[in-house]
């Protein structure tokens, strides 16, 4: 123990000097007597120490002006590299990353210069299946009310009364007739009946083509107005069918002339016939030259869009003639050989025949827009092309 009296307490509102801050300097630190730093090291001189102490959380013996022992991480640039240009304005002269080369494949929504996405006749190229089908659907739901009436006349009606005809020429009935007489020999009238039966078929399929060429111009005329707004009526529609009917017709006759003697000679040559000469209708309709050459040229540049679409078309229309052939075949059945041989079932061949006709309707219809949208679509790869150009060129 000490004899001294402890120190006496310092008065109010003076720091006790024996505090470890004693009037707020840090005891560890300079003192503010002290002479210090008065400005920042010589430039230049990496060994003239800092006036400046370490940062907080430096690890003890630290050296700021050493260098560092490790190198720049993996991958990194060399030293001096400096990056490529990109592409573009100002400094680049190729492509930016990703993209190709003008003209390259069109991406998703891309359209070339000239056309509208929007036309609802002409599919742009670009467009793909569902844009062909999306304008197939909007034909439909725009035209139907006036494409029915027109195919009901033009198509379904005339092959309804040839097929009855047909039944009332048949001279099977009779022929069998003869022979449950035990008659090994030919009937007196076979090839009477037989030369009657065939001028009556020819000659009604002739008139049935005209009447035919009437309904797809006609529907043609319909569809492309429509496509660009402009009025149509049934009796405007059938007035254009028929001025172009006959140089239609035509053309008709001798396209299934070339597609019967490839069917003849073989299946398959048939077969490429009727699609190499699909686009001849349109073609006369619009531009009314060459159709032959000019479907023959579309089908073989683009052979691939045209042969896919046409393919769809015709499967769609095999299946719906099919469905009512069938039809009529099971419906005629419990009329016997001669169903025209009394009233009764006069009617009810009758009946089932028209029935099968109509069932045939959407074939029709299906044959007329694809056939109609898929020339449209040929035309727009050809050059730029539009709805209200295609109505116009229709005359």
């Amino acid at each position: 123990m000490s004899d001294q009296p402890p120190p006496a307490a310092p008065p109010p509102g003076q720091p006790d000097p024996s505090g470890p801050h004693s009037g707020g300097v840090n005891p560890s630190g300079p003192h503010p007597d002290d002479p210090g730093p008065t400005g920042p090291p010589p430039a230049g001189d990496p060994t003239a120490p800092s006036p400046w102490g370490p940062p907080p959380g430096t690890p003890p013996g630290w050296d700021p002006s050493m260098t560092p022992a490790w190198g720049p991480p993996p991958g990194a640039p060399p030293q001096g590299w400096v990056f490529p240009p990109t592409g573009g304005y100002p400094v680049g002269a190729g492509p930016y990353g990703g993209q190709p080369w003008y003209p390259g494949p069109p991406t998703a929504g891309w359209y070339p210069p000239g056309f509208d996405p929007a036309d609802r006749l002409v599919t742009p190229p670009g467009a793909g299946l569902s844009g062909w089908f999306d304008r197939c659907v909007g034909a439909v739901r725009r035209g139907w009310r006036l494409l029915l009436p027109i195919l009901l006349l033009t198509q379904v009606l005339p092959a309804a009364v040839l097929s009855v005809l047909s039944l009332g020429l048949d001279p099977t009935a009779r022929w069998e007739t003869t022979a449950a007489d035990g008659s090994t020999s030919l009937p007196d009238t076979f090839f009477t009946d037989l030369a009657t039966v065939f001028l009556v078929l020819i000659g009604g399929s002739l008139l049935i083509g005209f009447v035919q060429a009437v309904g797809w111009a006609a529907g043609t005329w319909v569809i492309t107005r429509q496509a660009v707004g402009e009025p149509v009526s049934l009796g405007e529609a059938l007035r254009y069918g028929l001025r172009r009917a006959l140089g239609l017709w035509g053309w008709t006759l001798l396209i299934g002339v070339i597609v019967g003697l490839g069917i003849c000679f073989c299946v398959l040559p048939g077969i490429y016939l009727a699609f190499a000469l699909s686009m001849a209708g349109p073609v006369y309709l619009f531009e009314r030259q060459n159709p032959i050459g000019r479907s023959f040229r579309m089908f073989h540049e683009r052979l691939g869009l045209l042969l896919g679409r046409v393919a769809l078309v015709a499967a769609a229309v095999i299946v719906g003639t099919l469905v009512a052939s069938v039809l009529e075949g099971v419906g005629s059945a419990p009329f016997g050989v001669d169903p025209l041989a009394t009233p009764g079932s006069t009617i009810g061949v009758v009946l089932v025949i028209a029935v099968s006709a109509v069932l045939a309707l959407p074939a029709h219809l299906v044959q007329l827009v694809g056939l109609l949208v898929t020339y449209a679509e040929q035309r727009a790869h050809e050059r730029p092309v539009n709805g209200a150009g295609l109505a116009a060129e229709l005359g």
